[in-house]
Formats: C-alpha cells, structure tokens, sequence
C-alpha cells in the first residue's frame, strides 16, 4: 500500500509522456507550448503560401466547430499553411493533446502559453477585441489580414480566395 502513491505518479507520468509523444511522434502531427515570442517570430518570418493562424480552445464550441473546416480546406489548397494556435491553458497541455488526439487534428497545434492577453492581442492586430475563434492571415508579401468570429466552410473559401 505503500508504494501505491508513488506508482499512481509514475502511472500519470508515462501517460502524459505518451500522449505527448503520440502528438510529437511518427504521425507527423506537430504540437508545441509557446511563448507569443516564438508565436511572433513564426508571423513574421517569411513564406511562399498564405499563412493561416486559427486562435481556438477545446472549450470554444465555434472554435471547435469551425476547425473542420480549417482542416478540410488547407487539405485542399497547396497554397496555404495551417497553425492552429490554442488558447487554452498552459499549465494543462494534456487537454489540448487529449482534443488534437481524439478529434485527429492533423495541422500543427500550438499552445500560447502567455496568459497577459493585453500585452501581445494588439501585436496580432490592434482591431481585436480577444474573442475567439480569430484567424490571422499573411500573404506571402506580409500582408496581414484579420478576422474575428466564427466562419462557415463557404465564408472561409472565400476570405482565401480574395487573399490570392
């Protein structure tokens, strides 16, 4: 009885290993905790392919209902690179690694790991209230352009196709 404290930790460690590498792993799915730093120096580096960014969370029901969409299109379109970029609780990766897992997200996730929301949303774009889900978009020259709210399979085909 003893030892049942200490194999229950070990018991939840290999687990959360597991799950992570199971993201990490031969699958190809990429997810990563961030800082808006390493955030920021993904926006401005450089590409040859419009740059998606979907803000989310697991507990966003548009988020979450949206999401195929995301998917289905950057599936479609060579032109594009899809982020999904969660917003959802740093110190519990295991939910987002949990939601990528049994919903097969196959785009890479990262978890913005910076809860001071008023220091880095106006560097995303000065127009954001903080809602999501919000989608930011960069050409390839650098052009930025910014949506907040949810988005239909259609309305997202369309803000694409106008991008190009």
């Amino acid at each position: 009885m003893k030892n049942l404290p200490r194999l229950f930790i070990q018991f939840f460690s290999l687990s959360l290993l597991l799950s992570f590498q199971s993201i990490n792993g031969n699958d190809n799915k990429t997810f990563e905790i961030i800082s808006f730093e390493e955030f920021e120096g993904m926006m401005n580096r450089s590409s040859k392919k419009i740059r998606v960014y979907n803000f989310w969370a697991t507990w966003c029901a548009p988020c979450v209902k949206e999401m195929p969409y995301f998917e289905k299109t950057a599936s479609e379109d060579d032109e594009l690179e899809l982020y999904f970029i969660s917003m959802d609780d740093g110190r519990k990766p295991e939910r987002v690694t949990s939601f990528i897992d049994k919903r097969n997200v196959t785009h890479p996730v990262y978890l913005l790991n910076d809860v001071d929301y008023d220091k880095w949303i106006d560097k995303v774009n000065p127009e954001w209230s903080g809602a999501i889900p919000a989608t930011l978009f960069i050409k390839p020259n650098g052009e930025k352009y910014f949506h907040e709210g949810e988005v239909t399979e259609e309305e997202l085909k369309k803000l694409i196709s106008n991008l190009k």
